[in-house]
């Protein structure tokens, strides 16, 4: 065993947290770019399997050797490693990127509604047998089947040319549409600034920020939503004050950092999924301190699990867009929900059942919210600018990761007491945490009233891009 300083961990740490970084924005982009049609699909489901690794990890460990202390960062030092060589012959090798027909649109959405059903076993899988130490033999058997399910979708092209002839026997009872639900394809990204335009040249619609009024064609509804802001003048200029007009706009840096969106976004993710990042974070710390320390491996592998579901569930809207309509925006806030529930059930009970409904609460609601922010930056803030924009919002998780957990280090030094044999700091109890997590909900709680805020704000946009993409499907059909 090689001994290390305190600074050449800091130093492995530094350059691991930039290889994610770096690694994380060429997966965005290369969906983004090879995905157009498609593209809050493809990024909702590269993204889900990063909550599946540590539940991976532990199998692999289990199989190979359950006693070693070094196999973990041994098997994060190698597998990314191989993993980005052999992707790396495909994606050099790319044919030229070209526009896809309709029926191109719908052969990809059929390929990667397959995808999530297995995904969704693989999942399933790592969630029931992640965390089994029955034995060698058993944990090998367990870890070649979760190999089996990784690899599985290495068949889908044979299944994609197969479906051709399939079709042709048995209709599919349902039909699946180009995801045009968030401003992914470039032409109807054009076809909606065209419309705004016009709408703009009739005097149909002033700016937001001159105190919008609709002119003409101006329903009950609406009359009554705008008069209702005029008596509320503080809650409408919230609403209403540099408001975004128009999904998909660009936004180079110093214009980002002038919307109030984009920082009410930013607080958003800073007391909403950062937490999450935190928690999970200090999970074997927590589980030791109330007394379940042997429950760690399960409670990580429930963490990853649900974290993994928590990511496919952000294509949702994609898959129900035809059905029940709801603003991307809108589907942030609801996810962020569930950790302020979390947060406060952890710092009301103690049980190792709270702990568990907590961790499995927490792990959705962070993992949807990471796989849904890479869409929602592109949709809000531009398509081409995503991969710079995204990296400036996620700089709150190393400034959330500093601050939240030195909160998390005063409360539990201030209930400690010093280990009898090794003179290290240990807490025992429920009061190691109780105030972090009372913290971190009431900050939960701010990230929350954030996001409606910003759901409000940007609501109107996507109800006129929603509109935009149904008229121009029913004047091309």
């Amino acid at each position: 065993m090689v001994s290390v300083t305190l600074w050449q961990v800091f130093l492995c740490c530094l350059l691991a947290g930039l290889s994610i970084c770096w690694f994380n924005t060429v997966c965005f982009v290369l969906c983004i770019r090879n995905f157009p049609a498609n593209r809050s699909l493809a990024l909702s489901l590269t993204v889900s399997f990063n909550g599946v690794s540590a539940a991976l990890y532990t199998l692999a460990y289990n199989a190979i050797n359950p006693i070693s202390t070094q196999l973990y960062l041994l098997l994060n030092a190698l597998i990314p490693l191989i993993v980005s060589f052999a992707a790396l012959i495909p994606i050099i090798r790319q044919p030229p990127l070209e526009p896809l027909p309709p029926d191109g649109v719908r052969r990809d959405s059929f390929m990667f509604l397959l995808l999530n059903i297995l995904a969704v076993l693989n999942g399933v899988y790592l969630l029931l047998f992640g965390s089994k130490t029955s034995g060698v033999t058993s944990a090998r058997l367990l870890f070649g089947g979760s190999i089996l399910l990784l690899i599985l979708p290495l068949c889908l092209p044979g299944l994609v040319y197969a479906r051709n002839w399939y079709l042709h026997k048995v209709h599919s009872s349902f039909r699946l549409e180009g995801s045009g639900f968030i401003l992914v394809d470039v032409d109807e990204l054009e076809i909606h600034k065209g419309m705004v335009t016009r709408e703009a040249s009739f005097d149909g619609y002033q700016l937001l920020n001159d105190d919008i009024v609709l002119r003409t064609a101006i329903t009950p509804v609406q009359k009554s939503f705008i008069e209702d802001n005029n008596s509320r003048s503080c809650c409408s200029k919230l609403i209403t004050r540099n408001q975004l007009g128009m999904l998909g706009e660009e936004h180079p840096l110093f214009m980002l950092l002038c919307r109030s969106d984009f920082w009410l976004y930013y607080i958003a993710y800073f007391c909403g999924g950062t937490i999450g990042l935190v928690y999970s974070n200090n999970l074997g710390q927590i589980a030791q301190s109330l007394g379940q320390s042997s429950e760690t491996t399960t409670l990580v592998t429930l963490y990853s699990s649900f974290s993994f579901f928590g990511r496919l569930l952000s294509a949702t809207p994609d898959y129900i867009r035809a059905k029940f309509y709801f603003a991307r925006t809108g589907w942030l806030a609801v996810a962020l929900f569930p950790t302020t529930v979390a947060l406060f059930l952890l710092a009301s009970s103690g049980s190792l059942s709270a702990l568990q409904a907590g961790t499995a609460l927490i792990g959705l609601s962070s993992g949807f919210i990471f796989a849904a922010a890479v869409s929602i930056t592109s949709e809000l803030f531009g398509p081409n600018s995503v991969g710079v924009n995204h990296n400036i919002l996620i700089t709150n998780i190393p400034i959330g990761s500093l601050v939240y957990g030195f909160l998390a280090a005063l409360v539990y030094e201030s209930h400690s007491t010093a280990g009898s044999k090794t003179g290290s700091v240990i807490c025992m109890g429920r009061d190691c945490y109780f105030l972090t997590f009372v913290w971190w909900g009431c900050l939960s709680v701010i990230g929350l009233a954030s996001s409606v805020v910003l759901f409000l704000r940007t609501r109107r946009a996507y109800q006129r891009f929603e509109q935009d993409r149904i008229a121009s499907s029913m004047l091309y059909s």
